[in-house]
């Protein structure tokens, strides 16, 4: 299916030749009875899980073949040119030697590589995953099929290591050139990316706390693919009110730690992927009685190697990423070792927010890019209207030029955004100028909430999109977009919901310290002038000001549409720096004409957001 043309009419030959072979039934089909009808199901019609298993484009154990349209490969032309006019690139690759060594043909390299593993190992891999999810056997999870020679290839390819430390293996690319790489990966099989994420922020919390012994321990397996970790925070009761956890820790007299308690929500809490697994989790270490929690960071053994100690109890039914096992983990008498100092747990687990909350935009870039070539591609062939006789493409209508250019406006300005961040993480970590790293890193921290959540609005709602530009063919599971709609929904959720993120962003980016907000205004200002931008950036200044003037109630009832401003002007920032770009050179055109519509609809749509940040409470007075 190499072309948008010879996919599509692969996909409609098909429907044609099902239709009169007798394989889709329909309404009205002789011998189906209207009670049947009714109840959604009729004589033959094969079970929910078996029409996801044959909807696997392959299932390694029965080499079953299906008529799935392919997500269109990337234009890894265009990720390149992002790459480059992303925010001081040039500065980001003096920061390190190995940045330095991430240009021009490297660049290329890494992402046509990457396009070409995501196309021809993971897409395969995703449908299987989707069929048939993961299971649990004898206490330890399996995998879908697949998937263990899927990552194998991706281990021995050195995919876990480009953003790992070389002293520990890695390869350390900049982190820009990172998240594009997740972005291609998790376009095609998202569920596959959930492993690498942990792994990721597991080693930055090991290399950030742990002493010799415990780096020399798991960082060059991290690095390497060869171990797994899991991030073990939420609880029953316990998932952003970290402070109610119950999961507690004693010490033994040998200095090692004993952990009790249940971890919910886990990412492969259990995997037969690598050979080693260990658990990064919080536990209480208060004495009883003691006035308030006292939370630290303990490193657990799992995979087996405590079995009866570290137990799965359950793999969650979820409504998407179904080759994830999002999994409850029980600690019974399991031994920990201590990460860093006492009671600074919490605290600690902030050095991977940065990483965690790019991932989380770069994963739903992943899905809303997929989105938007999928209608593209089928609305430059799907012919509706026109001359009797002579239809024309759905894409000539302007309705459906209107949903294209949304669809394709939000892809490209996350990207954007997420490949400016990664920069300015990169600097805010590394600069050798300290009032320049304080500057930075203040802009970091008010972009972060902006990018996780500008992600996941911008998959499910690319998702749904598509599906509205695709028709009745994208409700089905004949194209790939209704299973990015479904593993879409999470991103809103994890990793801090979008209403955590807009308080998050309220309480300590304007009520506590609006440095990030001055900064990424006076950013957005010199980029920004003589564009629609600079009204917006007037609006979110206003905002930010009423908001700190007004009560609590008020702060707290204008949070979300405050976030929604933040991410229309965030993104308007990076459509402004689209339109410097030169027109002549190709890649820059769908920026550009990404940039032109934003900007030509940020004015009411920011001056709708702002108003509703004046409502502040005063439209909850309804809730009873």
């Amino acid at each position: 299916m190499g072309s948008r043309s010879s996919w599509i009419r692969a996909w409609s030959a098909w429907r044609a030749e099902a239709v009169f072979s007798g394989r889709e039934r329909t309404h009205g089909v002789s011998g189906t009875s209207g009670a049947d009808f009714r109840r959604g199901v009729w004589a033959g019609r094969p079970s929910r899980r078996e029409r996801r298993r044959r909807h696997a484009m392959r299932d390694p154990e029965r080499g079953a073949i299906s008529v799935r349209a392919a997500i269109p490969p990337a234009d890894c032309a265009l990720l390149h040119a992002h790459v480059e006019a992303s925010f001081r690139m040039d500065a980001v690759r003096t920061l390190a030697p190995s940045f330095a060594e991430s240009a021009g043909d490297v660049v290329s390299a890494v992402l046509e590589e990457a396009s070409r593993f995501a196309s021809a190992v993971l897409e395969p891999l995703n449908r299987a995953m989707d069929a048939r999810g993961v299971s649990l056997a004898e206490g330890r999870v399996v995998t879908a099929p697949g998937h263990r020679d899927a990552w194998r290839s991706f281990v021995e390819n050195g995919w876990p290591a480009i953003d790992h430390k070389s002293e520990h293996g890695g390869q350390q690319m900049p982190l820009a050139l990172c998240m594009a790489v997740q972005e291609l990966f998790d376009r095609n099989c998202p569920a596959f990316g959930m492993l690498p994420v942990p792994q990721r922020s597991a080693a930055r919390l090991i290399d950030a706390f742990g002493d010799a012994e415990t780096k020399q321990r798991w960082l060059p397996g991290l690095a390497s693919g060869a171990a797994g970790a899991t991030i073990c925070i939420s609880e029953v009761g316990a998932g952003s009110d970290v402070l109610q956890m119950r999961t507690r820790a004693t010490q033994a007299e040998d200095g090692s730690w004993r952990i009790w308690g249940e971890k919910c929500w886990i990412s492969f809490g259990d995997h037969d992927l690598t050979d080693t697994l260990v658990h990064c989790v919080l536990a209480r270490t208060d004495a009883p009685g003691a006035k308030g929690p006292e939370i630290s960071l303990f490193l657990v053994e799992g995979g087996g190697a405590q079995h009866g100690a570290v137990s799965v109890l359950r793999i969650e039914e979820k409504l998407g990423l179904h080759g994830s096992p999002t999994c409850t983990l029980g600690f019974d008498n399991a031994v920990g070792h201590m990460l860093g100092a006492p009671g600074r747990g919490l605290a600690q687990m902030f050095v991977m927010i940065t990483q965690m909350r790019l991932a989380v935009g770069a994963m739903g870039l992943g899905m809303a890019s997929a989105a938007s070539d999928i209608a593209h591609g089928y609305a430059q062939e799907r012919r509706q209207g026109g001359a009797p006789g002579n239809p024309v493409p759905i894409a000539a209508h302007r309705d459906v030029q209107r949903q294209l250019l949304e669809l394709r406006a939000r892809a490209e300005l996350l990207r954007g955004l997420t490949l400016n961040t990664a920069n300015i993480a990169e600097i805010a970590t590394r600069s050798d100028d300290g009032a320049e790293r304080a500057v930075v890193g203040a802009l970091l921290q008010w972009l972060l909430p902006i990018v996780k959540t500008f992600g996941a609005e911008a998959a499910f709602d690319n998702a749904s999109g598509a599906i509205q530009v695709l028709g009745g063919a994208g409700y089905t599971a004949d194209w790939p977009v209704e299973q990015i709609l479904r593993d879409a929904r999470v991103l809103a959720v994890f990793e801090g919901t979008s209403g955590i993120q807009a308080l998050d962003l309220v309480h300590r980016r304007v009520l506590r310290d609006r440095s990030g907000l001055d900064a990424f205004l006076a950013v957005a200002r010199r980029d920004g002038e003589g564009t629609a931008l600079m009204p917006a950036l007037e609006l979110l200044d206003d905002a930010a000001q009423r908001i700190a003037q007004a009560d609590l109630n008020d702060a707290n009832g204008s949070a979300t549409p405050f976030l929604a401003l933040a991410i229309l002007t965030a993104a308007g920032w990076v459509a402004a720096r689209f339109l410097a770009l030169d027109p002549d050179l190709p890649a820059h055109a769908a920026m550009r004409a990404a940039a032109g519509y934003w900007l030509d609809r940020l004015g009411p749509r920011a001056t709708l957001a702002h108003a509703e940040v004046l409502a502040g409470a005063a439209p909850l007075v309804h809730f009873s």
